[in-house]
This record gives C-alpha cells, structure tokens and sequence, in this order.
C-alpha cells in the first residue's frame, strides 16, 4: 500500500484541487481529507455520506454536586481558572479546562471525574473516484492531530478492505501538529507551492519538516505563470533542500470553472492546466517506482 501526502506551506495553494485531480488520474485509489479544520476535498468530489461518527479529543472536568462539599480546593488549584463559582456551587467551564486533571486527584471528596468531550465528527463517504474519509472540528475542538491520525488508520483500513494499493491523502497547511500527523507513514510527500516571497518562505519550512522525518519529498510551483522568475527560485530552493521537482501547474480559469461544476479539472479539460497535472502525476507514479521510495506499512 503507497500513501501519496499532499500538503502546503499555507492554505489557498490548491493543494485539494490537485488531489482530486490526482485521484481522478488513478483510477482507484482511498482519499483521506486530514484538512480537519478546513475539510473541502467533498466538495469536488462529489461524496455520498455512509456513516456519521463522533470524535473525542480530549476529556474534561465534571464536578458532581451530590458529593461535592464546595471546599474550594479545585479552585485554588487550578492554574487555568476552569473553576466556576458563586456562593455556594462550583462547576467547571469547559471551554477553560484544560483536562489536566489536577482538580481529579486532589478533590477530598472524590467528588470530580473525567467525562470525554466530543469535539467533532469524522465521516466515511462513497464518491465516484473511491472510498473517503474526512471529518470537521467543532467550533474550539481540540487535538486536530489524533483525529488526523485516526483518519488515516481508517483510509488504510478501507484499503486494505477493498484491495485498493493506493491512499491520497490531503493534508492540512502549514508545519504544526495536523500537518505532522498527516505525514507520518508517507511514502510520498508533495509539497504544493506559489510563486511568491512567501510562498518560498513557507516552502522551505515545510521540505525541513519533512527532511526531517527523513520522507521523500517533490515539490510542484502552481500557477507559476503569475511569477515565472520566483517560480524558478522555488524550484532551485527546493532542490538545494533536498527535494525533488515535480512539475509546474499554470494559472487556469478552467480549474475555477470545475470547482463550480463541483469537478476535478482533469475531468472537466484536457488542456491548459489539465494537462500539467496530468504531467505532475505521470512524474509522482515514476518516483514511485524508485527505490529510494519505500512502501509503508506504519
């Protein structure tokens, strides 16, 4: 089983237009949107919802007011002011709280326990180009990473299950917890970025996480017509890191276009932009076949 990560420096790369894209080159492949706090890749792709699961991140602090004697101890220990109380209740606000559980072990009365917190959900879906899984945070949910994580168990899971040998994954932005959790276990990581000052920026951040956890790496310039002379900085930067050139994308309306039609561009045109991420594919399906490329299991 190959696991293809496409991640960015930033969000608004068009990092999801090429994994759906991607996924309408190969025919057969799992897709995982771990953009969990962003998740859009079921807008192009057409999904049809399976099933409907809770996510718990985290636990938090419930005081029962049956055993509770308001000594106030939980009050004075706790360093994030979660304790709530006016003259004679104490409750915890479960935004503040932190799950640290200090309140738990020194309550006299045993009078505090640890309830889980549903922070999101995470959805299996049918679409016409595979099997995907995706999910979104609720408003202030946390731990973002293990539900990254946890969809990717499940997106290897449904490979496994219907003999399918590829995953695409589309990762989050930037180089924090989501992103790692996102390329951890990749045999492939693709790196989208734009021709602009920060864009080269973001991009060297990103190829040093990822040299980092030692995984191979390309990157792709899209719409590199906007700055044809960055654009080749991008490139020469990369590969200076240690990656590797996957192609350029041109800026497309057509892509825009497919979006509204709620259609990868490849499905939608076979010129134009197209036709470079046709080229960016036949270019990631030969690194595969490299043997400095692995086949993970993690």
């Amino acid at each position: 089983m190959k696991q293809l990560v496409v991640i960015s420096g930033k969000g608004g790369t068009g990092k999801t237009s090429l994994v759906a894209s991607f996924a309408a080159l190969a025919g057969r492949a799992v897709l995982a949107d771990c953009d969990v706090d962003a998740a859009d890749l079921h807008l192009v792709v057409q999904s049809s919802l399976v099933s409907r699961n809770d996510f718990s991140g985290g636990k938090r602090a419930l005081i029962d007011g049956d055993r509770c004697t308001d000594c106030g101890t939980c009050e004075d220990l706790c360093r994030f002011d979660a304790i709530c109380s006016d003259s004679s209740t104490f409750s915890v606000d479960t935004i503040a709280c932190e799950g640290c559980g200090v309140c738990v072990w020194f309550c006299p009365e045993d009078a505090i326990g640890f309830v889980d917190t549903i922070d999101g959900e995470w959805y299996f879906s049918e679409t016409r180009l595979g099997p995907m899984v995706h999910a979104r945070l609720k408003a202030a949910g946390e731990n973002s990473g293990k539900l990254v994580s946890l969809l990717r168990t499940e997106a290897r899971k449904a490979a496994r299950i219907r003999n399918i040998d590829l995953v695409i994954i589309d990762g989050a932005p930037g180089i924090g917890c989501p992103v790692i959790a996102s390329i951890t276990g990749a045999d492939l990581v693709l790196v989208v970025t734009e021709p602009t000052l920060s864009g080269l920026h973001d991009l060297e951040r990103v190829i040093r996480l990822t040299s980092h956890f030692g995984i191979p790496t390309k990157i792709v310039v899209n719409r590199y017509d906007i700055n044809e002379k960055i654009a080749v900085q991008a490139e020469k930067h990369a590969q200076k890191l240690g990656a590797g050139f996957a192609g350029r994308v041109r800026f497309d309306p057509a892509v825009t276009q497919a979006q509204i039609w709620g259609l990868p561009v490849v499905e939608h045109s076979s010129n134009g932009a197209a036709a470079d991420i046709t080229e960016v594919w036949n270019n990631l399906q030969e690194a595969f076949d490299e043997d400095e490329f692995y086949v993970s299991e993690a």
